[in-house]
């Protein structure tokens, strides 16, 4: 991703409803794994670290990321190691065994996904998990997925080859971000229609949508890890070793 867009990010992670919701959601998929005490827990490409003060609530936190920038606002948060590192074929921290890796929206910026799958399993301990999220369905394919350098994005059943393949036991797969779908979709529909000018999506909305926002697709933290949602703008998979 682009140092500027990483800088954007940066700033606005910690209000902006996407990014607030979702860690909200994965506090509780998280906290539903049933982790031993002390747990060791990877996020592999932290980005610029919005996730790790979440994920330290949960265990002791390493992390890595390809990008200086990215590095350099992760480890301001103090919660976690945050060390050069890239994916698949540098991957740090070489003496530690993971009770899990968490993989946030990364997947899809790696051409080849198999070999990253592979070789995280690789570092994680007997009975450790593998937690992924990954954008969904190729036809939301918009200007922020090239903007932000994504390869693809993923289908319920590709997404389940990909980690069986890995040699994983899948133990849970769902779309979520699904109530707010259908206003996902008609938006990016309109905005081809119109011939908008092509937006990142990383702007804050006014503050009563923004609250909004966050509220309704926080609500989904009740159902995700718990029933499979049919559709959604993501996906998450859980999956074990």
């Amino acid at each position: 991703m682009k140092s500027e867009l990483l800088e954007k990010q940066a700033a606005l992670e910690q209000e902006h409803w996407w990014f607030v919701a979702r860690r909200r959601i994965l506090d509780r998929v998280v906290a539903g794994l049933d982790l031993p005490s002390g747990a060791r827990i990877l996020e592999a490409g932290c980005g610029t670290g919005g996730n790790l003060p979440m994920l330290a609530r949960h265990g002791e936190v390493f992390a890595f990321d390809v990008s200086e920038t990215a590095r350099h606002h992760a480890a301001a948060s103090g919660c976690a190691q945050v060390v050069l590192g890239e994916l698949p074929r540098q991957i740090p921290f070489p003496e530690v065994g993971f009770d899990l890796i968490v993989l946030l929206d990364v997947l899809e910026h790696v051409e080849n996904d198999g070999a990253v799958l592979r070789a995280l399993k690789s570092r994680l301990k007997p009975g450790g998990r593998l937690l992924i999220t990954v954008p969904a369905l190729p036809s939301l394919w918009s200007y922020h997925d090239e903007q932000h350098h994504h390869f693809r994005r993923y289908r319920k059943a590709e997404l389940t080859t990909r980690v069986l393949e890995g040699g994983y036991e899948l133990t849970t797969v769902s779309y979520f971000n699904t109530l707010l779908f259908p206003l996902v979709r008609v938006v990016r529909f309109v905005r081809r229609l119109a011939g908008e000018a092509p937006s990142d999506d990383l702007d804050l909305p006014r503050t009563w949508v923004n609250s909004l926002l966050t509220k309704v697709f926080a609500a989904e933290r009740h159902l995700v890890g718990n029933i499979s949602l049919p559709i959604g703008v993501s996906l998450l998979a859980v999956a074990r070793v």
